[in-house]
């Protein structure tokens, strides 16, 4: 594929974009002011898009309708912003995309209402989209996949004996699932048979799988000034992520130094765990995992229809390896 085709490519999803954007804008300055007024902050300052990006990368290269793909992407964003508002509640976190979090001005009560509203506008967004109940009825079946595996997570929390299997279910569900949601709701709305739609669906799964891989290596080995989030905090909140599983696998004893429940943990000591999960290989293998999942994403990709977009989203997908953010 020629540049000059992937520069038109990248013009026509910059597009629906912007689009996009304008349809987030539009849904958040009509209806409730007071639901409004908390979360036009954070929709407004935006973030990567990736999931709407990848829902229209793979919708452009069919024939959807652009009303349609622009609400299905619209839609993922909402679910995506749903949950962020809920993670932040849960992990306390006090920014998020360079705006102070909701509960951080407004209180936890608000931000719980204000995420669960938010899930009703996705819904809303999904229903102008749809062509078939069972547009619907896969999008449902995402949406609680993603909320199981936050509540998996939650069950997890402060357990040495999480596995590697444990770890890949959560994620297959709290982040995965959004993902492969993304790329299959885009080749449905594309007109691609079914088969393609199954084939977007599992190179979603395997680019989330190592998305969330990667987030767990930079909370050990990330710059935090690069990655404008602050590191180990998974660690003091006591989810055990794939780094630290793997150092606990090689050391079991690390967990007598691993903080519980109640307990206040300095950063030194945090960074002296950091410093032995590194030296375990934890990151290592954490990093090669990710990999393995990239390759298999960029293998499957190689399966779809030759041309312009798949040759875009291998691009996109490779940029996982070195993302930073």
């Amino acid at each position: 594929m020629s540049q000059t085709n992937e520069l038109e490519i990248m013009e026509r999803i910059a597009l629906d974009l912007e689009r996009v954007e304008e349809s987030l804008a539009s849904s958040f300055n009509t209806g409730a002011e007071d639901f409004n007024a908390l979360i036009r902050p954070l929709s407004a300052a935006g973030g990567k898009r990736l999931r709407a990006q990848l829902c229209l990368l793979i919708a452009n290269a069919g024939t959807s309708i652009e009303r349609q793909r622009i609400k299905i992407a619209e839609a993922v964003e909402m679910l995506h912003l749903a949950t962020l508002i809920h993670d932040d509640v849960i992990d306390e976190s006090p920014e998020r995309r360079h705006v102070t979090t909701i509960h951080q001005d407004y209180g936890q009560r608000n931000a719980i209402y204000a995420g669960d509203l938010l899930f009703t506008c996705y819904f809303d967004q999904v229903l102008i989209a749809a062509k078939t109940a069972d547009d619907v009825k896969i999008n449902t079946a995402a949406m609680r996949a993603i909320l199981q595996g936050e509540l998996d997570q939650m069950a997890h929390n402060f357990d040495p004996t999480t596995t590697v299997d444990d770890y890949l279910a959560i994620a297959r569900g709290k982040t995965a699932r959004l993902f492969s949601l993304s790329c299959e709701q885009g080749a449905h709305f594309a007109g691609a048979d079914a088969s393609v739609v199954k084939l977007a669906q599992q190179i979603g799964e395997r680019m989330g799988l190592a998305y969330q891989m990667l987030d767990d290596v930079l909370d050990y080995a990330g710059d935090e000034a690069l990655t404008q989030k602050p590191v180990l905090n998974d660690l003091r909140d006591g989810v055990y992520s794939l780094p630290l599983i793997y150092a606990l696998t090689a050391e079991p004893q690390l967990a007598e130094q691993l903080p519980q429940p109640g307990d206040h943990i300095s950063n030194e000591q945090l960074l002296t765990i950091r410093d032995q999960v590194i030296a375990l290989g934890g990151v290592t293998q954490a990093q090669q995992l990710a990999t393995h999942y990239t390759k298999t994403a960029l293998n499957l990709i190689d399966q779809l229809p030759t041309g312009e977009t798949q040759q875009t989203l291998r691009r996109l997908v490779t940029e996982l390896l070195v993302r930073n953010h």
